[in-house]
Parts: structure tokens; sequence; C-alpha cells
């Protein structure tokens, strides 16, 4: 099975201690985000866990214990560093400070285990397609070397983001294919493998991959390892990922990024907070009595020889 630590919060930049812990305590139990009393204990041994995949927007806080779980675990790391500040980012390092770290994470990890991701790609009248060829080609230059690939994907336009983040601008089709376009051209320039997550259409004709950013064949190939071929269900409509069990919780990171899907509002996050115990077993509080806990099926991927 793989393990996904950062797809519902961003369990490295805040929960660094907790992370830790669950790893030396070689379990961990995660809250069905549906139905709240019902928990599930997933083992974290190597002998259980095919892979370790990591998602964050600052691993600094990580770096300096990482090698207690890639020492043991293979792994895979998603650094999200995007155009945007503080405007929009407010908990984000600057996109200086944020290479800075993916640079010294990759020479800790190796190139071949980290995805840069610039997602998702959103228009403002700050933030116009110009701009984004402006940041992406300074970014590319210095990040190319680094990294497996880049990913990117266009903002989906739900209801929670028109709330949150009312001066977004409606990207028609044409400004996609624009960005498409131009983003591929810089990435070419660069050497760098792009491909698009959960993105609709077709951009392969501008050198973009088509591609889940968490597929068997991109984190075997990362680690060396060869896993069986099997169907990749996704996590979601127009995903193309292999299925994955998230430890973390909904409504818990503190970035505060206007286009998160996954707090309902930047506050939540903050209030939640308080209930976190870095030695418990849960990211958030603690097991109650009324709550049921179930063994997670943890069957391996890797190809037996």
């Amino acid at each position: 099975m793989i393990i996904n630590t950062g797809g519902r919060t961003d369990t490295v930049q805040y929960y660094t201690d907790w992370l830790l812990t669950r790893f030396k305590e070689g379990y961990v139990l995660s809250r069905n985000p549906l139905f709240p009393n019902k928990v599930t204990r997933y083992e974290l041994t190597p002998d259980r866990v095919d892979t370790v995949v990591f998602c964050s927007k600052n691993y600094k806080p990580i770096l300096p214990r990482l090698s207690e779980i890639t020492d043991k675990f293979n792994t895979y790391f998603h650094y999200t560093i995007t155009a945007y500040g503080k405007d929009i980012e407010p908990g984000v390092p600057s996109i200086e400070k944020s290479m800075e770290t993916l640079i010294k994470l990759s020479e800790q990890v190796g190139a071949q285990r980290v995805a840069w991701r610039y997602d998702p790609v959103l228009l403002t009248k700050d933030y116009t397609i110009e701009r984004h060829f402006e940041k992406f080609e300074r970014m590319s230059k210095t990040l190319a070397p680094h990294i497996d690939r880049c990913i990117f994907s266009f903002v989906e336009m739900y209801k929670k983001l028109q709330a949150n983040m009312p001066e977004i601008i409606m990207m028609s089709v044409e400004d996609m294919d624009i960005l498409a376009q131009g983003l591929g051209k810089i990435a070419a320039k660069y050497g760098m493998t792009i491909q698009t997550c959960g993105t609709n259409g077709d951009f392969t004709r501008y050198g973009i991959q088509q591609s889940g950013c968490m597929t068997l064949d991109i984190l075997g190939n990362a680690n060396g390892i060869t896993f069986r071929n099997l169907k990749h269900k996704g996590m979601r409509q127009g995903c193309h990922c292999i299925e994955t069990r998230d430890i973390g919780a909904y409504d818990t990171c503190m970035n505060g990024c206007k286009y998160c899907y996954a707090n309902k509002n930047p506050q939540k996050a903050f209030e939640n907070y308080k209930y976190h115990n870095p030695a418990s077993p849960l990211l958030l509080g603690e097991l109650k009595e009324t709550d049921t806990v179930q063994q997670g099926a943890q069957k391996s991927f890797i190809k037996e020889h």
C-alpha cells in the first residue's frame, strides 16, 4: 500500500513531531472524515508500506530528522512552489526560501524522488498569464537540475473557492491553452519533464505528459523497485493516480491558502490546532469510547520476483 502524508494537510510543516513519532512507534490512526466515529489503524512499518508519499509547501521543519523515515522506507516528495505571494498563500515561505529548501531536500533524498508542483494555476488581475511565465521561467532555471519532474494543474472552480477568493478570474479554454503552451516551452528549454495532474485537456502537443502524479511507475522508478501492473483508480474524477491511504485530517492546514480545498475556511484550521497532541496516534484529539477502530487493509503492490 501507499501512505500519503500530505493530501489533507501539510503535516510536514505543522505536525513534524507527530509525524516522526508515528513512524517511530510504527502505527497511526486515521479518522474517517465522513463517519467521524470510524477510525482506521495503519501499520507504519517497511513490510506493510510500499512507499511513503509526502506533499508540502515547506520541508524545512523536517529536514534535520527526515532520515528517520528515508533510511527505512521507499519515499517520494511533492514540493509545491507557486507564483503566489502572501496575499494568496499567507503561511507559505517566499519563492526564494522555498527553492533553497527544495534544493536541500533534493541533495538529501535524490532528485529522482522530488517532484515540483506548480499548482493550482489560477488568474487574477495581479497574477496574469505573463506573470506566470515570468515566475515559472525563473523557478525552472533554478529547480530543473534538482527534480524528477514538474507537475501542474489548472484551478478547479468549486463554490467554496469563489467565496474564499472573489478576486479570481474565470479561466477560459483559450487561457488554458496559452498557459500550457508557454509552460511546455519553458520546461523544454531547461530539459525538464512536465505533466498535468487531474486537469482535463490534452496538451501533449506542447510536450506536456498526461499522467497521474502518484503512479506506480513514478514511485517505482524513483526507488528502484518494480510494482505489479495494477489499474490506477484515481482519487477523484480526472485523477490517474494509484490508490493511497491518507493519514492527515481536513481543516488542519494553517498555510491559509485562499484556493485550498481541504479547509472550510482558513480560521477553522487554527481553531482545530488546539486539539492536536503530538503524542496522540490521531492527528487531532484522542480516541473516544464511541469510536470503532478497524485495521486497514495493507496489501503490497510490489511485484514478487
